[in-house]
């Protein structure tokens, strides 16, 4: 898909929070961001060891969706847990 790789690089080059929430808001429908929102939520709470039957019960999805956040948070080259290992309100990662 040459156009992830496009916004990917927009993204890369914005440099205000704020602006890359406009951004977002302007590119995405309401359950797009709805969507990105909770699957952040579910990969914060797995990275801080929330057990997945909790989450899935928490938020109303899937075993299988949260599954997949594991599994992404568990590689070596997750740049998903790289980010939030650099985030100190994160503490270290609980996930087992």
């Amino acid at each position: 898909m040459p156009e992830l790789s496009e916004i990917s690089k927009i993204l890369a080059e914005i440099t205000s929070p704020d602006d890359v929430k406009k951004f977002l808001n302007e590119i995405l429908t309401d359950n797009e961001r709805r969507d990105i929102s909770l699957r952040w939520e579910l990969m914060k709470k797995l990275y801080k060891g929330v057990p997945q039957r909790i989450i899935a019960s928490e938020l109303g999805i899937s075993l299988c969706r949260i599954t997949r956040g594991s599994k992404i948070l568990k590689s070596s080259d997750s740049v998903t847990g790289k980010l939030f290992a650099s985030m100190p309100e994160m503490g270290e990662s609980r996930l087992k």
